[in-house]
């Protein structure tokens, strides 16, 4: 099946009890027993519950692996992908990442004894150059939050293999509509499924999908003892966000599109960042890697904090929120917001400003949403 058509049917068969063509919300704590020590296919909702095992099917499915597990938070998703290393081993990582994630490396990982290096990801060599004997994985997110920079997933994948080291690589800025790491050679790929996969902003979740059994085990083993795992409900609504993934992509896509390209051209927005345009840097590698350029834009307002504060106020139709990837469209401001946990020196060395600001395209006019941020650029003032 082609990905429309694995989005609303994989997983998905009609309900063998009821014929419901919809998958049911099992909303179920618990599964009886066929006799003592012989469980159902169920038994405990933590472990495993038919409408999360549907959507993990789905989400599986639509990466191009064999196994896919849901967890109930992006950061969730993010600690178990990481859980497989111990104490002594080492992680490199790529610097421009969600500053989530950051946070969870710098004030959980490294506690736990597990060193991390962070390098340039625009230059594969880099990560060659940081391995050490202990390195155990490579971390990559592509495009990266909230800068737009892209990892040569291939180049980087090669180098892995060289050292036989596991590569995981955070899909949540293309959504697995526009690219899939694991058909490049990615181990395992993570998402935070609350942004673009469930793409209505009203449930939080995350997920994990691999092709290799032997790390699905590892990862499955981790999900059931820990426990963070999403609620039949929250299952259910992501996989009724699915099932329109590829049409919202496609509309996100063709706003951003043009939305850059204005935006290029506006005298207030400095250093316009999308992938989709020419003069990104690494256009050509987008092209090449990707399927489409996503809807995430990124540009500078010189005035710095005054000039945030100014554009903030003048938006009608943008919503000024934190997270992305939902029908709506929305305005971060990285240096207070998404990144806020890291310092000013640590935001500006991978060169996040006061002055940046991240846009989520979402699928409204886009008449609309240029007529906005036009009003909103023209209370932006000049330094």
């Amino acid at each position: 099946m082609k990905f429309a058509t694995k989005a609303i049917r994989t997983g998905q068969e009609p309900d063998p009890t009821t014929g419901s063509v919809i998958v049911p919300i099992y909303q179920s704590a618990n599964f009886v027993f066929k006799d003592v020590g012989k469980p159902s296919a169920f038994e405990y909702s933590r472990s495993g519950n038919p409408t999360r095992a549907a959507y993990e099917k789905c989400l599986a499915a639509l990466e191009e692996g064999q196994h896919g597990l849901a967890f109930s938070s992006g950061m969730a998703a993010v600690d178990a992908a990481i859980s497989i290393l111990r104490p002594g081993d080492h992680l490199v990582s790529s610097e421009n990442i969600y500053g989530g994630t950051f946070r969870l490396f710098e004030n959980v990982v490294v506690p736990r004894g597990i060193r991390v290096t962070y390098v340039d990801g625009t230059r594969p060599e880099a990560f060659e150059t940081a391995i050490e004997k202990n390195t155990k994985m490579i971390w990559i997110e592509t495009p990266a939050n909230p800068l737009l920079q892209l990892v040569d997933v291939r180049a980087v994948v090669a180098i892995a293999r060289r050292h036989q080291i596991l590569v995981a690589a955070d899909n949540t800025f293309s959504s697995p509509y526009f690219q899939r790491p694991l058909t490049q050679g990615v181990d395992v790929v993570i998402h935070s499924t609350t942004k673009y996969i469930s793409g209505h902003s009203d449930v939080i979740g995350g997920a994990l999908v691999t092709k290799d059994p032997a790390l699905h085990a590892k990862y499955a083993f981790y999900q059931n003892a820990v426990g963070a795992v999403p609620g039949a409900f929250d299952c259910w609504l992501s996989l009724r966000g699915i099932k329109t993934l590829a049409v919202r992509m496609r509309k996100h896509e063709e706003n951003a599109n043009q939305i850059a390209g204005w935006l290029a051209g506006h005298p207030k927005a400095a250093g316009v960042i999308y992938p989709g345009l020419k003069s990104h840097p690494q256009h050509a590698l987008a092209k090449s890697q990707m399927e489409g350029f996503g809807a995430m834009i990124t540009f500078q307002l010189t005035g710095g904090l005054k000039a945030v504060e100014s554009f903030v106020k003048g938006l009608e139709v943008f919503l000024f929120a934190e997270s992305l990837g939902g029908v709506e469209s929305l305005v971060c401001h990285p240096w207070t917001m998404s990144h806020g946990v890291m310092s000013p020196e640590e935001k500006k060395k991978i060169g996040i400003t006061e002055g940046t600001i991240r846009l989520s395209i979402g699928i409204e006019d886009v008449e609309d949403l240029i007529a906005d941020l036009e009003r909103a650029l023209s209370r932006v003032h000049p330094c």
